[in-house]
């Protein structure tokens, strides 16, 4: 059985900083593209990151302010957020997806409040 489960959302100030973890089962986590997602209310779900076998990208929003990172060996993957801001306040998603079968899995999501 195929499984996202993202954590370490939670209310943070202006400022602040957050890392988000998703671990994944149920597949072979190496062969698959990880990426980020957010959705904040009443908005459009948006990238956020993409973790490839050799590169990350970052949507312009979030640059030099988040990190994301992936661990293989523990199917695990991460995001490192920084410098947190209200408009960072969302629902963030992981994803994994496998182009050459279009396999595509989400998690449930873990909510993010930047607040003072």
């Amino acid at each position: 059985q195929v499984q996202l489960v993202e954590s370490g959302g939670d209310l943070v100030q202006p400022g602040g900083s957050l890392r988000l973890s998703c671990a994944a089962s149920g597949f072979t986590f190496s062969y698959y593209v990880m990426s980020w997602y957010r959705q904040a209310p009443g908005k459009e779900r948006e990238l956020v990151a993409t973790i490839t076998g050799r590169n990350t990208n970052y949507a312009d929003s979030v640059k030099g302010r988040f990190t994301a990172s992936r661990d293989n060996a523990k199917s695990t993957a991460y995001l490192q957020m920084n410098s947190l801001k209200p408009e960072d306040t969302a629902v963030y998603y992981c994803n994994a997806h496998r182009e050459i079968y279009n396999y595509d899995y989400w998690g449930q999501g873990t909510q993010v409040t930047v607040s003072s």
